[in-house]
């Protein structure tokens, strides 16, 4: 089961998610809106999975394109989800989910945080030219 308000902010769940991607028949794409510029970028993933929760949700992500440079998410591949409850990534000065304002998963707190407060300086993809904060960023799972 998801959670959120599913016209706006939306999470469909690690469960729905590790279900859909399975068999790899979904890529994802990151939308990302910089925050000052409005530039918007994308980066897209051919190659898509999460895991079982028995698994903790590990991501399982490669084949990037997109203008969203350096690939920042990348990174994060082979990660468990963290989550404020369960804390499964890898940095050892705490639990990277309170650090980042939300559940991810992180690679040692983050090159991609697309899903941390907005608040905070913790809402980000790492390296994009004019700067890495985001106004907005939206994940989408497409059909092959």
């Amino acid at each position: 089961m998801g959670f959120g308000d599913p016209s706006g902010n939306y999470w469909l769940g690690n469960d729905l998610l590790s279900q859909l991607t399975a068999k790899y028949r979904y890529k994802l794409r990151f939308d990302l809106q910089q925050n000052g510029t409005g530039n918007w970028y994308y980066a897209e993933y051919s190659r898509f999975r999460v895991l079982s929760e028995a698994e903790s949700y590990m991501l399982m992500v490669s084949g990037f394109s997109g203008n969203a440079r350096p690939d920042a998410f990348g990174r994060h591949n082979y990660e468990k989800f963290t989550t404020l409850e369960r804390d499964n990534d890898r940095s050892s000065s705490g639990n990277c989910a309170r650090v980042g304002g939300g559940g991810f998963w992180w690679w040692n707190c983050g090159r991609c945080r697309v899903n941390g407060a907005r608040s905070t300086d913790y809402f980000y993809w790492y390296g994009l030219p004019g700067g890495s904060y985001l106004q907005l960023s939206r994940m989408w799972l497409q059909c092959k």
